[in-house]
């Protein structure tokens, strides 16, 4: 088959995240096994028009902020040249509408919807134009087949009017071999940690808040902060306003080979999102030896195994983080069994088994499409 994906951005743009490792790296896998993975993306500064990065072609055009404006003669362009089999729209934050020009099999991966939590990251005119837009997906979709992260993402397009017969669950899973997936030394002191992007719609600050609790009865303890972002001078601010400068770090973009080092040295991981496809950092946290403490939120709840790989609290309440992050310090028992557990649940996900599906999904969709054109004729 030769695949044609479209999404915002590819793996080697900075400012991609999950849903980008979701796509690169089952699409690397598909495309070893001697299929023709294209990508067409936006521009990414200082890397060329096309790119072959693990075995997919990658076509940049366009700047990030009006790439959805581009893609329409983009992909017609590269058609008219290409023969494609398959297209497959990667829907991450405005989707494309690929129903409107793509008269190709269609095949769609959701991750997460932001829904009215987009107004906790940008302002009204933006927030309203994405939530807008996500209101369309129902309509616009409606007869395409999804493939979808987690239950919590199939619920939500259930919720909004998509049929679940449409939807197939393809998850985000770990490469074991990049990951230690054992136990191995923690800091000498309880650090808790936080990996991921330093976004104000991840809720980042509700850690910041509730550590501060956590460190009046640990005095000893320490925040890690792994990540970038546009909110981080707002949480360095809230860090200084608690006293906390000397119990936090701020680690800022960190390597692989940095990011196992320090998840694998922390005692738990904190993962405050109100909403994501699927949580991935959890399970890598898992793969660390090194359990989650995670709000239950759509998305998250399916990346923990409660009780066993981490423990989920309210989202928003800053209190029981708090609470439970103590006890977690306090409770050498408990978090020897969950740093346990959370090596044997991340050993329950690999790509190999999602590419799998991934592949399958896309022979299915070729012949639906080619059964519908001769029932048409």
């Amino acid at each position: 088959m030769h695949i044609l994906v479209l999404n915002w951005q590819d793996i080697a743009n900075p400012l991609g995240g999950g849903a980008e490792v979701h796509l690169h790296e089952i699409f690397k896998r598909v495309a070893q096994r001697g299929h023709t993975v294209s990508l067409l993306c936006c521009e990414v500064p200082g890397r060329p028009e096309r790119e072959v990065i693990d075995g997919i072609h990658i076509y940049r055009r366009g700047s990030r902020s009006l790439f959805n404006f581009v893609l329409p003669a983009f992909y017609r362009e590269f058609t008219e040249r290409n023969q494609v089999d398959i297209v497959v729209d990667d829907i991450n934050k405005i989707p494309f509408f690929t129903p409107w020009f793509v008269n190709k099999p269609l095949l769609a991966i959701a991750h997460h919807l932001f829904g009215s939590s987009i107004y906790r990251e940008t302002n009204i005119i933006s927030g309203t134009y994405v939530f807008m837009a996500e209101r369309l997906i129902p309509r616009v979709y409606k007869h395409t087949q999804f493939a979808v992260v987690s239950e919590s993402t199939c619920q939500e397009l259930q919720h909004m009017g998509l049929s679940a017969a449409h939807q197939e669950i393809i998850g985000n899973c770990i490469d074991p071999s990049s990951l230690p997936m054992t136990v191995g030394v923690k800091e000498q002191v309880p650090v808790v940690a936080y990996f991921g992007r330093l976004k104000k719609y991840k809720c980042v600050d509700h850690v910041v808040a509730a550590f501060a609790a956590v460190a009046r009865e640990h005095p000893q303890a320490q925040l890690w902060l792994l990540g970038r972002g546009d909110f981080e001078q707002s949480l360095k601010s809230q860090v200084q306003k608690l006293g906390l400068d000397n119990n936090t770090t701020f680690w800022g973009f960190v390597t692989e080979e940095q990011k196992v080092d320090l998840l694998s040295r922390a005692w738990v991981v904190v993962n405050p999102s109100p909403k994501e496809g699927w949580g991935i950092t959890n399970i890598e946290a898992n793969a660390c030896g090194t359990p989650v403490l995670s709000a239950d939120s759509p998305g998250l709840r399916d990346s923990v195994k409660n009780g066993q790989s981490g423990l989920l609290y309210p989202h928003g309440d800053t209190e029981e983080m708090a609470g439970t992050l103590s006890k977690l310090i306090a409770d050498t028992s408990l978090r020897e069994t969950l740093t346990q557990g959370a090596v044997q649940w991340a050993q329950t996900f690999d790509w190999e088994h999602s590419a799998n599906k991934m592949e399958q999904l896309c022979v299915r969709v070729i012949e639906a499409h080619e059964q519908q054109q001769v029932t048409n004729t």
